[in-house]
This record gives structure tokens, C-alpha cells and sequence, in this order.
């Protein structure tokens, strides 16, 4: 393995790490006309929502379009660094791998620090994939994504109040001759949008997983006997995306029911539920 390649990625790896947690609420921050960041995002959501409500109107208040349009920024900015942190680490697992499979010649002490090594990046390289997927996800419907930051079981205040007439409207039967007030209706649209990306990404990413499984079993029927790292290896990669693509078929399956019937998600969402 290049030893300066290796160190360039591994450094490279920690820079994107560190700026995954650091960066995108300062590049979020970057024209947004508004003093807003992490520490008060939740605050002024909640603000910008009894405004939101109270305007009665489908298009956001000007409070509650600076504060989508910030979260909107935010996981576009997450999503991007998250996704070259994949690819880094797809790059690094890929030498490591091929320094694994040569690794006959070396003491235990070196192969087990392999093992590690590729175990770690392995476990980086989900997590970035699972950051990606999730502020893709953000960045498609940012409002149903800042409905989180609702104290739900709040009891008292104006926020209390708004959110009691959202849940009472949304327990109303649907077409009970009472029209969907126009914010309501815009967060039925949102948490619709919210979970339709994500079924899409779940089923994209299922498929891939798939495709990938396919191809590390092959390698491992058509590995010799007598080569048990790379038996070892390849059947340990195919049981893991087996098992990820599962998952992701769950999630995608779920996550339709969410986007093709919305309401009954949301309502949970609001009586605490979600």
C-alpha cells in the first residue's frame, strides 16, 4: 500500500470528519440575512411556526422562510461533505483490502491491525452513507425536517395552543366538509416529500447493495478453497450488504405507506407518536 496515499486519505478523512460537525451550520449561516445558527435554530422554528399558523396562508411567513431556507442550506452542505467522506473512505477501504489480501507475508500483529483498519473504515464509510442519505432527505422537504424541533407535549404558552389546533384539525376527518387550513395542507405536502425521498434513496441504495452482494459472492464461488482470506473476506462483504439491503427495503417499503398516506403519520407525529 503507498504509504503517502494512505496517510493522504487517512488525513483527508479526519479533515472531512471534523467539518462534517463544524462546517455546514457556519456555510448554512453564509447569506442568510439573519442572525441564525445551530443554538437558535430550534427556538426560532418554534417562533416562526405560531407565526406560520396564525398567518393562515400556504406560502411561509417571512420568519419561517428564513429559517427553512437556513436548514435547507444546512443539510445541503452536510450532504456534500458526507458524500466526498464516502467516497474517501470507499477509496481507503478499497487499499486496505488489497494490502489485507497480500498480507501473507506479514506477522499476526500486522494482519490483525489490517483487520482493523478495515473493519473502521468500513464502519465510516455506513455512517457516512447514512449522513448522506438522511440530509439528501433534509434537503428535499428542510420543513418536514424542522418539524423535530416541535416540543410536541408542550402544555402551556402560544406554542401550546397552535399546537393543539393543529392536532385537533388533524384528527377531523379528511373531506368532512371543513376545507385543510393552507399551513396544514403545506406540512401534509412536506411530510409526504419527507418520506418519499427517502423511499426512493432506500430503494436506490437497495439495489446497489444488491448488485454488490452479487458480485462478492461470485468472487467467492470462484475463489480456490485454498485462498481463505479472500473466501473470509468476500463472503463477510456479502453477508453485510444482504443484511444492509433488508433494512433498506424495510425502510423504503415503510416510508411509502408515509408518503402515499400521510396524514395518519403526521397526526402521530404531533400526539407524540413519532
Amino acid at each position: 500500500m503507498p504509504g503517502r496515499t494512505l496517510a493522504a486519505l487517512v488525513v483527508l478523512t479526519v479533515a472531512l470528519l471534523v467539518a462534517l460537525f463544524v462546517g455546514p451550520g457556519a456555510l448554512a449561516a453564509t447569506g442568510s440575512g439573519a442572525a441564525l445558527d445551530e443554538g437558535n435554530l430550534a427556538e426560532s422554528f418554534r417562533k416562526a411556526f405560531v407565526e406560520y399558523w396564525n398567518a393562515g396562508n400556504r406560502d411561509f411567513s417571512p420568519g419561517m422562510e428564513r429559517v427553512v431556507d437556513y436548514w435547507f442550506r444546512y443539510h445541503v452542505a452536510k450532504a456534500v461533505i458526507a458524500a466526498i467522506l464516502l467516497i474517501v473512505l470507499v477509496t481507503l477501504g478499497v487499499l486496505v483490502r488489497k494490502a489485507f489480501l497480500r498480507a501473507g507475508g506479514l506477522g499476526a500483529g500486522q494482519r490483525a491491525g489490517l483487520a482493523s483498519a478495515g473493519i473502521l473504515v468500513t464502519l465510516l464509510a455506513l455512517f457516512a452513507a447514512v449522513t448522506t442519505v438522511a440530509n439528501i432527505q433534509g434537503a428535499v422537504a428542510p420543513f418536514a425536517s424542522l418539524l423535530s424541533m416541535l416540543p410536541t407535549g408542550a402544555r402551556d404558552g402560544e406554542l401550546a395552543a397552535t399546537l393543539d389546533q393543529v392536532r385537533q384539525r388533524l384528527a377531523a376527518p379528511s373531506g368532512a366538509g371543513e376545507q385543510t387550513p393552507p399551513p396544514l395542507d403545506m406540512m401534509i405536502d412536506d411530510f409526504a416529500r419527507y418520506h418519499l425521498a427517502m423511499a426512493v434513496l432506500g430503494a436506490v441504495l437497495a439495489v446497489v447493495l444488491i448488485g454488490m452482494s452479487a458480485v462478492s459472492w461470485h468472487r467467492y464461488a470462484r475463489t480456490a478453497s485454498s485462498d481463505r482470506r479472500t473466501r473470509r473476506l468476500s463472503g463477510a462483504f456479502g453477508v453485510l450488504t444482504v443484511l444492509s439491503s433488508l433494512v433498506l427495503i424495510v425502510v423504503a417499503v415503510v416510508n411509502t405507506g408515509n408518503a402515499t398516506d400521510p396524514r395518519p403519520g403526521l397526526a402521530a407525529f404531533f400526539e407524540g407518536g413519532w
